[in-house]
């Protein structure tokens, strides 16, 4: 896997902007989307650089149920935001490297251009 592909400038933008568009809750640390461009342009750099260096940990995330329509409830984990941003530029570049060796029979978690 080709770490600099991840980290690149406009990859992390795009996963950037796919994680400010999809909104959703804060993680543990209660940060929102709307405060992430912020930290990132303040810790980019040594972010990346812990990311290059094989140090970066990600966040425990914040555990959550949500209730479903049968009464019961299903447990959601909820990453921090800037863990999301670096799934998703992870995602960004495996998905389509994998994708091609899927099934077209399979359906599960795959993106929405498949169905």
């Amino acid at each position: 896997m080709d770490v600099e592909r991840i980290l690149s400038r406009d990859n992390l933008n795009r996963a950037y902007k796919k994680v400010k568009k999809n909104k959703g809750a804060g993680g543990i640390d209660k940060m929102t989307t709307d405060e992430l461009l912020g930290y990132l342009i303040k810790h980019r750099r040594e972010l990346i650089l812990s990311i290059r260096k094989g140090t970066y940990k990600p966040q425990p995330v914040r555990r959550v149920e949500i209730p479903k329509d049968n009464g019961k409830t299903r447990k959601l984990g909820i990453p921090i935001v800037v863990d999301r941003v670096i799934q998703q530029a992870i995602a960004q570049v495996l998905n389509p490297l994998y994708e091609r060796q899927f099934s077209d029979n399979s359906y599960g978690f795959r993106p929405q251009e498949h169905t």
